[in-house]
């Protein structure tokens, strides 16, 4: 039986990239894949640019660890890979002056 993977890394060699606490965005948008209670296969669950809070750090596949994020504004609590999601502050868009 083959394991169908996405990558060849195993991000468990090192240690999670984000914190408790810490703010994310989005990269993409995410739909039910069937895992999310309450919701239809296929329902947009997080757009990509949403903002929200690592609640929780799990592990998957023995090869991912899997972010649990608290999307305040949507009220919902959605698994994450680390390639779905990039920190809210590196994000910020540069400030400028005002004269």
């Amino acid at each position: 039986m083959n394991i169908s993977r996405d990558s060849d890394i195993v991000e468990l060699d090192g240690p999670p990239e984000f914190e408790y606490g810490q703010k994310v965005r989005a990269k993409i948008n995410v739909r039910n894949d069937g895992t999310f209670p309450g919701k239809e296969i296929g329902d947009v669950l997080v757009k990509k640019g949403d903002e929200g809070y690592v609640v929780s750090i799990g592990t998957f596949l023995q090869q991912f660890y899997i972010y649990g994020v608290d999307f305040v504004a949507q009220g919902r609590i959605v698994g994450m890979k680390r390639k779905e999601l990039v920190s809210a502050e590196a994000e910020q868009p540069a400030s400028r002056e005002v004269a």
